[in-house]
């Protein structure tokens, strides 16, 4: 990592770290549960010695873009504060993303209202574009994994004797 990446950790780390919301999954990767949302805090570098926050909340997993979606979406992009919505059409994921700089003048309130604002936006809009065009929320899909790995063992038998 460059300084300015070590320094956005850093801030990160100081700032979030109270919250019970709050996971570090690696040096570089935080992520923050809001509702039904999770938002994915990346630090990603810029060139050699400047660094950006990124901020990405999946969504609907497995819908199809088709132009109302499309349109719906190009809409309220035009009216957002902070961030974008975005398709990523490898996995018919609907995203809500924005990114920031980062670096030794990362300011901590910007980093809170910044993630403040794409958390509500993510926890509002994942119910609302589920129920307008299917697919699954992020939180649907992590329950449906967690559950999948606790009956892999024995998936459909009980076992009596233990």
């Amino acid at each position: 990592m460059n300084p300015a990446e070590v320094a956005t950790a850093l801030v990160v780390e100081r700032t979030l770290s109270t919250s019970p919301a709050y996971r570090k999954v690696d040096d570089a990767l935080y992520v923050i549960k809001q509702g039904s949302a999770y938002v994915m805090i990346s630090i990603v570098p810029w060139g050699k010695d400047k660094a950006m926050i990124r901020y990405t909340a999946q969504l609907v997993k497995g819908i199809k873009m088709e132009a109302p979606l499309a349109l719906q979406l190009l809409e309220l992009n035009g009216f957002l504060r902070f961030g974008a919505f975005a398709w990523d059409p490898s996995t018919e994921t609907v995203l809500f993303t924005h990114t920031i700089l980062g670096g030794t003048t990362l300011d901590p309130e910007e980093l809170v209202a910044t993630l403040h604002d794409v958390a509500l936006i993510a926890d509002e809009y994942d119910d609302k574009l589920m129920t307008k065009y299917g697919g699954q929320r992020m939180l649907d899909l992590l329950e449906e994994a967690a559950l999948d790995r606790i009956m892999e063992k024995h998936p459909d038998k009980f076992d009596f004797d233990n």
